[in-house]
């Protein structure tokens, strides 16, 4: 790969940054309407306002299957896919369309479980400061419950009840870091 410079560096950072952010806004989006989240929340709401107008656009084109929005999961690729190529012409490497696609879903798998981590850390962290039963007037803590209860509910009916201590956050941590390691191995 060839050196790059102070102004690459800084254009790779802001490309990264400018597709990022509305690639996760649309993972949220996705995974929001997958579990079902409370779609009048707040934050539900913004992300919804914010990721809309292309996905108008996109869904009489590609219809949803059942909760699943095929629209927004398309748009998350392809502008994964542009990023991803706009980052290989910034420094100037010749790379082909099959290996941009094979790392852009790679990328977007792996923000995904991300997401999915800093879910669990932020129920984890704002159980820990709203004890007493306040959390359920916070936005965000409705909704990484939200998120995290598919991971969760099963865990936590496979394992023993400890009482006070719910280890189910522990194991889908480690379990979601497995699955890191695992797609950097390809």
């Amino acid at each position: 790969m060839p050196a790059t410079g102070t102004g690459q560096e800084i254009a790779i950072f802001l490309v990264g940054v400018v597709f990022g952010i509305y690639i996760i806004l649309l993972i949220l989006r996705t995974i929001f309407g997958l579990v079902r989240a409370d779609y009048y929340n707040p934050i539900s709401q913004t992300i919804v306002m914010l990721t809309d107008p292309p996905l108008r656009v996109l869904r009489p084109v590609i219809p949803s299957v059942g909760r699943v929005d095929l629209a927004a999961i398309v748009l998350m690729i392809v502008l994964k896919f542009i990023e991803i190529w706009l980052r290989v012409l910034i420094v100037g490497v010749d790379a082909g369309v099959g290996i941009i696609l094979a790392v852009a879903i790679r990328e977007l798998l792996t923000t995904v479980i991300w997401v999915f981590i800093i879910a669990l850390i932020a129920e984890v962290v704002m159980s820990w400061l709203q004890a007493g039963g306040g959390s359920t007037n916070n936005p965000i803590m409705r909704l990484a419950g939200a998120v995290n209860r598919p991971i969760l509910g099963p865990l936590r009916r496979a394992l023993p009840n400890t009482g006070a201590i719910d280890f189910s956050p522990m194991i889908a941590l480690v379990g979601l870091y497995i699955l890191l390691i695992i797609l950097r191995s390809f």
